[in-house]
């Protein structure tokens, strides 16, 4: 049985995985562990851009051009690419695959990608929404059909991690997503500020001399969660709003607050919702996140369970009986997805559009 090791850069974390045919995942610590006789090493790449919408076969010239997207996702892009040329150096034999974030989100129509910004810069610069998480969500979209019995036709799916970000998935196809040009867009996350008012830093860069480097450091890593509650951590500082720290408490106002809306949103786009998918490690984590979700959201359909919700494990469904939406917690399996697109780009053949 073949066995494609997978390499998960995340904003906060990577992860190293070994997966079978079947989807069964062994994680490793370190690529010396992987056994001889690879079948193929995946890639997470969050950003693809306009060119790749595919997974690919991992070259030199891809490398290159994947290199010049890292300034638009500086937590993910570099960390992937630096792991990449150096897991071709230990496994100089086998095929080695990228599987981008971007690319479930292919499907958004133009009324969704499109920023309100001069021609130049989006006919000639590529200025466009892409959207990511886009492998979690295949993922989670797929889990959601197989739990109700059918694919839900309105789903919204949230990953809610490190990086946090909705989706709404339409007959299985990403129709909308909160992120955008980068992963900065949105929710509120770890260490990221989410959606701002564009103005805040053409005013700290302008008005008050802040060097860019400076200020794109400060909207990517001491923003979000961190910068409300003084932990990016969602477990800490949950406890600390129980235990009376009223920061804390604001913090976690603040990001719920951003979450309904755009889950409301996301709904808003799909024409309703028929399903509700929270995944990460916060979003599988944390039962106070998806109860207050579902209390904000009650105006969809949404609600769920307290027992349910308070004891859920992964994969599990927490709605309340009767519940208008269904309300589901699934475990991120970003590694199947991307082992599976490994096998599938090692399969082609020239004649059908293929790797050569």
């Amino acid at each position: 049985m073949g066995l494609v090791l997978v390499i998960n850069a995340g904003s906060t974390s990577v992860k190293l995985r070994l997966v079978d045919d079947d989807g069964r995942a062994t994680s490793i610590d370190s690529p010396d562990e992987a056994p001889g006789g690879l079948e193929a090493v995946g890639h997470r790449i969050v950003h693809g851009g306009a060119r790749f919408r595919e997974p690919v076969l991992l070259d030199d010239e891809v490398l290159d051009d994947l290199g010049e997207l890292s300034a638009l996702a500086p937590l993910h892009n570099g960390p992937a690419l630096r792991m990449a040329r150096e897991a071709r150096r230990r496994f100089p034999g086998v095929p080695h695959v990228a599987a981008f974030d971007t690319a479930f989100h292919a499907t958004i129509p133009e009324e969704a990608s499109t920023y309100a910004l001069p021609e130049t810069w989006r006919a000639e610069w590529g200025i466009r929404r892409y959207g990511f998480h886009g492998l979690s969500v295949e993922w989670a979209t797929e889990r959601a059909a197989a739990m109700l019995g059918g694919p839900p036709a309105r789903l919204v799916v949230c990953h809610l991690g490190g990086g946090a970000s909705a989706t709404a998935v339409l007959d299985g196809r990403s129709l909308d997503t909160t992120m955008g040009f980068s992963p900065l867009e949105g929710l509120v996350m770890a260490t990221r500020a989410g959606s701002i008012d564009p103005d805040i830093p053409v005013h700290l860069i302008a008005r008050r001399g802040i060097a860019p480097e400076i200020v794109e450091r400060a909207l990517n890593e001491e923003s979000g969660l961190l910068a409300l509650a003084g932990t990016a951590d969602m477990r800490e500082a949950e406890a600390a709003a129980a235990a009376g720290d009223a920061r804390a408490a604001r913090a976690l106002a603040v990001h719920d607050h951003r979450l309904a809306g755009a889950v409301a949103a996301m709904a808003a786009a799909l024409g309703g919702l028929d399903a509700l998918v929270f995944t990460g490690g916060a979003g599988e984590g944390s039962a106070r996140l998806r109860s207050e979700a579902a209390a904000r959201l009650a105006l969809l359909g949404v609600a769920v369970d307290a027992g349910r919700n308070t004891s859920a494990e992964p994969d599990a469904e927490v709605s309340s009986p009767g519940a208008g939406v269904r309300t589901l917690v699934v475990h991120a399996r970003e590694e199947v997805v991307i082992a599976r697109a490994a096998r599938r780009v090692l399969a082609a053949t020239p004649e059908d559009g293929g790797v050569p």
